[in-house]
């Protein structure tokens, strides 16, 4: 089938028209085989993100053109197998099966082929053309592994492109094995893995039951393969689908064989030993690669804890070192001189607009927008740590750590996103095992500051700390984890009586970052964040002002002062005027609306920005104590909401509230009055 990887054109750049003309190709891997990469080199920014129907897992999908020809892709959720296990599971197989699309890429890791044939020896199983993807070569030529893509089609029979995503080689001829299997000119005749031989007759008999009363569009081989591997979804389709004389002998022939899962995955594993040993040479004996060499630091369970904050504290160098002066220029240079102007511009308009454009939009939304460049930064450090394939060793050396609270490593995967959010981290649970353990996980995950939190501790603690700040800050974030370790044990130990389980978990070879993928995902989220202040932060900081101003048009008799003051004495415990207290609350939103409520209630001045109006307003010991309840109060209302969705239960959502309430005071008052104590105000 070498005919079928012939020097092609380059991949058009412009969008594909779509319709129904457009050709349908899913995009199926394992978690880290680069199908994100390959995913964005194709569609570019001509991408749309959503959820699956009825489900909160990320739907992606894009549109291209080739020679002509529009595609849309859709970047199916990663997925180890095609067996119900899981929600991702169900909806790639469900998609390949009922969408029908006109071809599958299946992307695998040279440097790691054994575990990515897994997926393969399903997929070859259904009913639509395949092709596969052999990415990471330059990683598989850095660990010693040759692979021959050529044997490696003949063995599989279908083709098999070589390619490295991260440097966008390999795409085009990709493209072109794509194009000639759509015009039937590369026919692909997959070698599909048999079950092991003491079951075949086994297999036969189920698929003569259920031959004639499988529903579309479900093949009974299929069928059968996935009843003896005892996939409930299809057992319970089945059972719907069969008559009860059928269904009880498919039931008789599985209680005498509850070895067939066995029977399957040895079929399996066997069809994909033998591929690897004609089309993969390995290291010699005793050559150590790099990641082993990388692994051996990173790894360690002394040396990694220390590299995991040396990188965080890196994250937060970096922030105030670059970030830091470009929030302070927008704030002074850009923000105040806008309100200046404002307020200029409307001079002859009635003062409620005047104040509505410069302190209501200006002061709130803008304050907002002028620390974009410090969640620029943290977006993209993340995304780097992510596609270079560190997270995993994160969650290995804090696996001891996780075990303190009952948990595992695999915990710290899903926490580590909430650095980035806590929403998509409390989603990422799921790949928590055992229930108790996914219910200890989402009640802590709001515990890891997300980036608004971050953004606001890096847009205040310069202006209160000054060359300091760096230490403050992380400090702030040790606090939050220390915080969250304490909770766990308790929550552990109280309320799910120490459960555990095992951790299990494969980790990545390292391998270069994409550039493309980082910068896709840090635009994606930068719009994302910069659409939520014109939205929801712009209506919240209109909805400050307004309370501001009314009923008299003076801050001090104002709706919003009256309600301050009203529980100004809860704030006081901890440092904190109404002020404070109300942007505190105005954060439950979003946590970007603390910035926001303060620019609406200081307003913006022309002899500076909104933090040399804090500095002078309020102590060191009373900032202090504001950024550690800030790191500490409640989720936000999407968390909140989350939270409630993935436990399916109000008790444990208001179960981690009033947690969140308790840790917030208990920490403000007690660092507010130590603060004093040391003569910090």
């Amino acid at each position: 089938m070498s005919d079928c990887h012939t020097a092609p054109p380059r991949v058009s750049r412009r969008p594909a028209t779509g319709g129904a003309d457009a050709r349908l190709i899913a995009l199926a891997g394992q978690p880290n085989m680069g199908k994100s990469t390959l995913f964005n080199i194709l569609t570019g920014l001509n991408q749309h993100v959503g959820n699956w129907p009825g489900k909160t897992i990320e739907r992606r999908e894009g549109d291209f053109a080739y020679k002509g020809h529009p595609y849309r892709m859709v970047d199916l959720p990663g997925t180890y197998s095609l067996t119900a296990n899981s929600p991702e599971e169900v909806i790639a197989r469900e998609f390949i099966l009922r969408e029908n699309p006109s071809l599958v890429v299946a992307i695998v890791s040279a440097a790691n082929l054994e575990r990515s044939l897994y997926l393969v020896s399903e997929l070859v199983c259904l009913p639509v053309p395949l092709v596969v993807a052999l990415n990471m070569m330059d990683v598989a030529d850095q660990e010693g592994i040759s692979v021959s893509a050529k044997i490696l089609e003949s063995a599989l029979g279908v083709p098999v492109v070589p390619m490295t995503a991260t440097r966008a080689t390999g795409v085009n001829e990709l493209m072109e094995a794509i194009e000639q299997v759509l015009a039937g000119k590369c026919p692909v005749v997959p070698c599909r893995p048999e079950v092991r031989a003491d079951h075949r007759l086994v297999m036969e008999e189920i698929t003569r039951q259920i031959d004639s009363h499988v529903p579309l569009p479900y093949p009974p081989e299929w069928v059968a393969l996935k009843l003896l591997e005892g996939d409930s979804e299809i057992a319970h389709t089945m059972q719907t689908a069969l008559p009860s004389c059928n269904w009880e002998a498919v039931q008789a022939i599985l209680l005498q064989h509850d070895d067939a899962l066995l029977a399957v995955a040895s079929g399996r594993y066997e069809w994909i030993g033998q591929i690897l040993q004609v089309a993969v040479e390995r290291p010699k004996m005793g050559q150590i690669s790099l990641t082993e060499r990388l692994d051996r630091w990173a790894a360690h369970p002394i040396w990694g804890l220390l590299i995991l904050a040396g990188i965080l504290g890196l994250v937060f160098w970096i922030t105030f070192k670059i970030g830091a002066p470009v929030q302070n220029w927008l704030s002074v240079e850009v923000v105040a001189r806008l309100a200046t102007l404002a307020r200029l511009a409307l001079a002859g308009t009635p003062a409620w607009l005047s104040g509505l454009v410069a302190n209501g939009l200006l002061g709130g939304v803008g304050a907002v927008i002028t620390f974009l460049p410090i969640m620029v930064i943290f977006f993209a450090t993340f995304a780097f740590l992510e596609d270079v394939g560190y997270m995993a060793r994160a969650a290995y050396v804090m696996d001891n750590l996780m075990h303190l609270m009952g948990l595992h490593g695999k915990s710290f995967l899903p926490l580590f996103l909430g650095f980035g959010c806590n929403v998509p981290s409390i989603m990422g649970t799921r790949v928590v095992d055992s229930r108790p353990g996914r219910l200890l996980t989402i009640l802590i995950a709001p515990l890891v500051p997300c980036t608004a939190r971050l953004a606001v501790v890096a847009f205040l603690a310069p202006a209160f700390f000054g060359s300091n700040a760096l230490y403050v800050s992380w400090g702030l974030v040790l606090l939050s984890m220390f915080m969250l370790v304490l909770s766990g044990t308790l929550l552990s130990k109280i309320i799910f009586k120490g459960q555990r389980s095992a951790f299990i978990m494969e980790m990545p070879l390292y391998h270069l970052p994409n550039a493309r993928t980082i910068g896709l995902l840090v635009w994606q989220r930068s719009m994302s964040f910069t659409k939520k202040a014109g939205t929801k932060i712009l209506a919240m900081a209109l909805v400050i002002w307004a309370l501001s101003v009314l009923p008299g048009g003076e801050l001090n008799t104002s709706y919003l002062a009256q309600f301050g003051k009203l529980i100004e004495p809860i704030g006081k415990l901890m440092g904190m005027d109404w002020r404070l207290t109300v942007a505190l609350i105005a954060s439950f939103p979003a946590k970007e609306n603390a910035i926001a409520a303060l620019g609406v209630l200081f307003g913006s001045s022309p002899q500076g920005g909104l933090t040399q109006m804090l500095t002078a307003s309020y102590s060191t010991a009373s900032a202090l104590s504001f950024l550690v309840v800030t790191m500490l109060f409640i989720p936000c209302m999407a968390t909140v909401a989350v939270i409630r969705q993935e436990t399916g239960s109000w008790r444990w959502t208001l179960l981690n509230i009033v947690m969140m309430l308790t840790l917030s005071f208990i920490a403000g008052i007690s660092v507010y009055h130590l603060a004093v104590l040391l003569r910090l105000s």
